[in-house]
């Protein structure tokens, strides 16, 4: 099959080796497990962190006479994936069954779907920095998950969890379209978001979860597709860029010295910062693959299909395009919001009804540092939506100042409390009455003749007498009263 590419070469992304330019070429493969509460083809749980192989049927046991029976769950969580990466949704497709040995696969092989899907050709936007760019998706098939061998219980022995056998995982296969790793990591960041918005997979990448093997190959500008690399099983968003980042520069090497590039199946060491070698690349026909015998063909109507798209939530995309439309916000701040749909919400929940910029701001900036500062997420925030808003409702009347706000805010973080409340408690309303501000304002004045010398000659030394003014205030004089004082006092235009 001759494969024809929607991308142009593109400089900026070349690779400088020794003897010129290269370009890299990437596609992903993702398996993402299903989000539901039982396995693919059996009853048993998908519950993470159970003991050792107690999440186990027959069927995952593979026990002699055991047939496996398909869970409706699992194929809505893929057709709904389908639905939000734009793809084709096949109504026909069909299981088959992968053989391959390994202890931890107890049948001998695994059920997945070879030649027919369940779902086709998609497709996935990426804003980078300085472009648009779009991923084509090959396709989407569900499978079973292999066991687990374990090599760290014993000095002697290996021993097998079969948790994770049978559990029910969506591969989603790129189109060989990224062009650098920090592409590749975009589209991995891309690809979790909309699962997780979607519900159809926790995206816990440290939990196994989601996990992607990268095929990595290097090219000549304006070549053929030179021979790839697969980098198996790579359990983060940062390591994905550290091993396109090591591997092309490996082959680039390789070529440049005269050799070749072996096609084989690698595996990244994070500690050490590269890949090696773990078996040669297998082809299809070593798979033996054929249609599984216990299963029929998987068959459902457009109409169900259609049952699923209603119900769909709204996907980052569109909600980025609502935020900046509707809320005037700045691409960048909505990228930043709708990274996770529980930010996306209790930003939503703090813009109602009040400037939807100023929100985004104390949102992004406030909240969010002091959440990443402590290590914290939205859902353990000790400031919810309700107490923030009402801190800006506070700015927004003239009750508070900027500042004041921050000093109200890191109480509310340590001490909770209703905004309103603990700032009359507390007597941090700003002073309003120009009256009490103006006598400040003449003492500072009279205190520091020179600089007002200064300042009639260089208008930008007013900032030092606004500070001045709140420093004596302990930050309750209005900043805008203060800078209109100091302004007709000392004669500033």
């Amino acid at each position: 099959m001759t494969i024809v590419e929607a991308r142009k070469p593109d400089p900026k992304k070349f690779i400088k080796g020794a003897t010129g330019d290269w370009e890299v070429v990437i596609g992903m493969e993702v398996h993402a497990q299903v989000t539901s509460q039982a396995k693919l083809f059996s009853g048993a749980s998908t519950e993470f962190g159970n003991d050792p192989n107690a999440n186990v049927s027959l069927v995952d046991a593979a026990m002699p006479g055991m047939l496996p029976v398909i869970n409706e769950e699992c194929v809505a969580q893929a057709i709904r994936t389908g639905l939000g990466l734009k793809a084709q949704i096949n109504l026909k497709s069909v299981f088959d069954r992968k053989n391959y040995f390994y202890p931890d696969l107890p049948q001998g092989y695994q059920i997945s779907q070879f030649k027919q899907p369940i779902v086709g050709e998609g497709i996935i936007i990426l804003d980078m920095p300085d472009e648009r760019v779009e991923v084509g998706v090959e396709r989407l098939h569900l499978e079973q998950d292999a066991g687990k061998s374990l090599h760290d219980q014993h000095p002697t022995m290996s021993f097998v969890d079969l948790n994770r056998s049978g559990v029910a995982l969506m591969e989603i296969v790129s189109k060989p379209d990224l062009r650098s790793a920090d592409e590749a990591k975009a589209y991995l960041t891309k690809l979790r978001i909309i699962l997780r918005y979607l519900g159809t997979c926790d995206g816990n990448m440290d939990q196994g979860s989601m996990r992607a093997d990268v095929n990595v190959s290097v090219r000549r500008p304006g070549e053929g597709f030179g021979t790839r690399c697969e980098i198996k099983n790579v359990n983060s968003i940062r390591f994905v860029g550290q091993a396109i980042e090591y591997e092309a520069r490996r082959q680039i090497a390789i070529l440049e010295d005269g050799g070749s590039i072996d096609q084989e199946t690698r595996l990244y060491d994070a500690v050490k910062g590269e890949t090696r070698s773990m078996r040669s690349k297998e082809e299809a026909h070593d798979y033996r693959y054929f249609p599984d015998p216990d299963l029929l063909p998987l068959e459902f109507t457009q109409a169900y299909v259609d049952e699923l798209a209603q119900h769909l939530p709204e996907l980052p995309d569109d909600k980025k395009a609502r935020f900046v439309a509707d809320y005037g916000l700045t691409p960048y701040d909505a990228d930043v919001l709708v990274a996770e749909k529980v930010s996306a919400d209790f930003f939503e929940s703090v813009a109602k009804g009040r400037d939807a910029k100023m929100a985004a701001n104390w949102v992004i900036n406030e909240l969010f540092g002091r959440l990443n500062k402590e290590g914290l997420t939205i859902e353990t925030s000790p400031v919810n939506a309700g107490q923030l808003g009402g801190i800006i409702d506070l700015i927004k009347e003239g009750t508070i100042s900027g500042k004041i706000a921050k000093d109200l805010f890191e109480i509310i973080w340590t001490e909770g409390g209703e905004p309103a409340a603990v700032v009359e408690a507390r007597g941090m309303k700003q002073v309003t009455d120009l009256g009490a501000i103006e006598a400040v304002v003449d003492q500072i004045i009279a205190a520091n003749p020179d600089k007002v010398a200064q300042a009639k000659e260089k208008p930008t030394l007013l900032g030092w007498f606004v500070g001045q003014v709140m420093k004596e205030s302990r930050g309750k004089a209005n900043p805008q009263a203060v800078n209109d004082l100091l302004k007709a006092k000392i004669g500033i235009e």
